[in-house]
């Protein structure tokens, strides 16, 4: 069995970005994936920090999107495509992680300290666009950023991270 998060960070990072793209042209599409990807794999990093809770996921699976895409009306369209598969790897809990790490840098540069210390994964690392975001990747995420834009989703397991970091709920905005 395998001990990889990649389908989830993959699929979880995609449903961010259909949900909240960044505005035109490639370089702003390219950091505002970056900021995802770096997002999802922390959260997905303090939400699966072993390898044994890593094979539990891949034998009982992830949520899936249908609450996330019903939430912010960022449902599949019925094209016959099949191209909705990867929507089955989406982890409700990871994207509403990755939304709250997204929407506070401060909660995000706190949560890679921890998931460094405890994980078993290297997720503590390489997170500047996300702890610590400059001009380009705020103007490139700015929808994945907003606070009142991603709170539908961040709100929904926002409590059971801010327990797992230790933070106190009155230094949250």
């Amino acid at each position: 069995m395998t001990d990889d998060l990649t389908p989830v960070i993959a699929a979880s990072t995609r449903w961010l970005l259909a949900a909240y793209p960044a505005p035109g042209g490639a370089l702003s599409r390219a950091l505002a994936e970056a900021q995802a990807r770096q997002a999802v794999t922390l959260a997905a990093a303090l939400r699966y920090p072993t390898t044994l809770d890593v094979q539990l996921l891949h034998l009982l699976a992830p949520s899936g999107s249908q609450r996330l895409d019903w939430l912010t009306g960022c449902e599949p369209q019925p094209d016959g495509t099949g191209d909705a598969a990867w929507r089955t790897w989406v982890d409700e809990t990871v994207v509403s992680w990755a939304a709250c790490l997204l929407a506070d840098a401060a909660l995000a540069a706190h949560a890679a300290h921890r998931a460094a210390a405890m994980s078993e994964h290297q997720a503590g690392g390489g997170l500047r666009r996300l702890t610590a975001p400059g001009k380009w990747d705020t103007e490139a995420a700015a929808l994945l950023r907003h606070p009142d834009l991603v709170e539908s989703i961040a709100g929904l397991h926002r409590l059971p991270l801010v327990e797992l970091l230790g933070v106190d709920t009155a230094e949250l905005p």
